[in-house]
């Protein structure tokens, strides 16, 4: 088990969000569900989506203008869905507002060489980052998560958090104790600051987060689900569906409701619909919810799967 000693108090209330009073932690449903990083153009009808899925996972940064306040309300349904917006805590996207600029007494992320690690190879606009930094803990939680927080969303789909499972050798993006530390304590900052929004992690999902405290507070209880890339496509990953069915015997439910699991995998296309299915069932016999779609690269396309 690992111990964090970090002194936060998770009991403090924040101040609310004007036009947030019906946001609370916990998911209603989180199935069917969705991932879907482009435009409300792109999206098409989104009275379609509001109807069809109940988790709605959308990129709502306001300086990229993806979505409107009108256009998160659509989705939320009048509080019937749950709607999150991506949260990139463990990396920072070049392309991104904050990585050139940010309020007085903060630190942007181009700015901050000491909390950038190294190049993300497989997305060449991001650099891994040390939440271990406090500035760049700051950044995130003083700025970025309230910016995303005044849209109107239910809360935050936190990505990238698995720096904190590399270890100090990793080859690409190395993280000792104390960036992993960092990254475990950031999510208990937004929790913090945040108490009735709904956290999400993706991925992360080994021993390293369930087993972990934070300020005498267990990591999982911070959290209202978790969420996987490829478990069962483009292959299947034994260890990563070991580690979602660990999460599920904590029996967490968070503000009385149940914790949620969901899967995301790739098939290639929204018309494989056989291989799709496969990974509906998989998923599905486990107890997790899933979604497929293209790729993970290519996700502005909604997949509207008949099962």
């Amino acid at each position: 088990m690992l111990v964090f000693g970090i002194a936060i108090a998770l009991g403090a209330v924040a101040a609310a969000t004007p036009g947030t009073h019906a946001r609370q932690r916990g998911i209603r449903e989180n199935a069917p569900w969705l991932a879907f990083y482009g435009t409300a153009r792109q999206m098409g009808d989104l009275r379609r989506v509001a109807a069809t899925f109940r988790l709605i996972d959308i990129d709502a940064d306001p300086t990229a203008g993806n979505f409107t306040r009108a256009d998160i309300a659509t989705l939320r349904a009048g509080g019937r869905n749950t709607v999150l917006s991506y949260l990139n805590a463990g990396a920072c996207e070049r392309y991104r507002s904050y990585w050139r600029t940010a309020p007085s007494g903060l630190i942007p992320c181009g700015a901050n060489g000491a909390a950038q690690i190294a190049a993300y190879h497989r997305y060449p606009k991001e650099v891994w980052m040390n939440p271990g930094n406090a500035d760049y803990r700051r950044l995130i939680v003083e700025h970025v998560a309230p910016r995303l927080a005044a849209t109107g969303v239910d809360g935050f789909f936190i990505d990238n958090l698995e720096i904190v499972e590399h270890g100090a050798h990793d080859g690409e993006a190395p993280c000792d104790t104390t960036c992993a530390t960092g990254g475990l304590t950031l999510v208990a900052e937004l929790r913090k600051k945040f108490p009735d929004l709904v956290l999400v992690m993706q991925n992360a999902t080994s021993s390293t987060t369930r087993e972990a405290r934070v300020g005498g507070v267990a990591f999982p209880s911070l959290l209202d689900g978790v969420s996987r890339e490829e478990t069962y496509a483009p292959r299947y990953d034994r260890d990563a569906e070991a580690d979602l069915m660990a999460w599920r015997r904590l029996s967490l439910t968070p503000n009385g409701r149940p914790f949620s699991i969901t899967t995301e995998d790739y098939v290639g296309s929204c018309s494989q619909d056989a291989r799709a299915r496969r990974v509906y069932a998989k998923s599905r016999e486990r107890g997790f919810s899933p979604y497929a779609t293209i790729s993970s690269a290519n996700q502005d396309r909604v997949c509207f799967w008949a099962f």
